[in-house]
């Protein structure tokens, strides 16, 4: 098993994942533009700063994990070469983190959010808090589904880089 190649295709993998936070940043963008010329009710023009500053958290994540991830790319092939077992140690530690962050950021906190946004909607009734909790629940969603699929292969990617350790 190569774990160079194997921790290239993971690191690669993700780099075609983050651009989708960088899509979804454009559409709510979008839709913050379409709402501010287009938006005649209260609801309407209520959305166009929560989509606006969902968009631009996206995009600043996307834009973040992908720059990150590019330079990892580039850094796995040193580090290899330079002490095996240590590359192998490191990624493996770094896997387990990301994984543990996953379990508390993904997939307990942003349900809360999501729970909480939707309490709002029900108990306050007013247009922003509305659009703002909306725009809340669609933006977690997002992050929810990038993130799951993530999720799975940083799992696999540990799965082979626990493998490599034991050889």
């Amino acid at each position: 098993m190569d774990i160079l190649k194997t921790a290239t295709d993971w690191a690669e993998d993700e780099l075609f994942s983050t651009p989708f936070f960088i899509l979804f940043g454009i559409v709510f963008a979008v839709a913050s533009l379409g709402f501010w010329q287009f938006g005649k009710t209260d609801i309407a023009k209520a959305y166009i700063i929560p989509t606006l500053v969902a968009g631009v958290l996206l995009v600043t994540i996307g834009l973040g994990l992908f720059f990150t991830n590019k330079s990892r790319v580039k850094e796995f092939e040193t580090a290899y070469h330079a002490n095996k077992a240590e590359f192998i140690t490191t990624e493996l530690a770094r896997a387990e983190s990301i994984l543990k962050e996953y379990q508390t950021i993904v997939f307990k906190a942003i349900p809360i959010i999501i729970i909480t946004a939707a309490l709002l909607i029900i108990f306050i009734n007013t247009p922003t808090w509305r659009a703002i909790s909306i725009t809340t629940i669609a933006m977690m969603i997002v992050i929810l589904l990038i993130d799951g699929t993530a999720h799975a292969r940083i799992e696999a990617y540990k799965a082979q880089l626990e493998l490599a350790n034991k050889s």
